[in-house]
């Protein structure tokens, strides 16, 4: 039963990341691309999924350095080159159109 308890949370983890992302997306980072003249069309999920994934990474940050320092689980985390590589790639995602001055996706 531990183990489903483990599930769940971890289950709300992502789905509240993700509909932050979403909320950030629409609301923030939308009028930001905006005010710079980047057209905010195409597909938007690919700049949600790099603002959640942004999210994730801080997320994992605090709780991983900060509240739950033994957690292998977030230990596992930080250590993965999967995990940074990826991080890498959302920070890609989310910043490039201010460079090329368009949304590429």
């Amino acid at each position: 039963m531990d183990e489903l308890k483990k599930v769940v949370i971890r289950l709300i983890e992502i789905i509240a990341i993700l509909s932050i992302g979403l909320l950030f997306t629409v609301y923030i980072l939308g009028p930001i691309y905006e005010n710079f003249g980047i057209l905010f069309i195409g597909n938007v999920w690919v700049n949600w999924f790099g603002v959640s994934y942004i999210l994730f990474v801080l997320y994992t940050l605090i709780v991983g350095l900060c509240i739950s320092k033994e957690s292998i689980l977030f230990k596992n985390r930080l250590t993965s080159v999967f995990f940074w590589l990826t991080f890498i790639g959302s920070n890609y995602v989310v910043f490039i159109p201010f460079i090329k001055g368009e949304n590429p996706f």
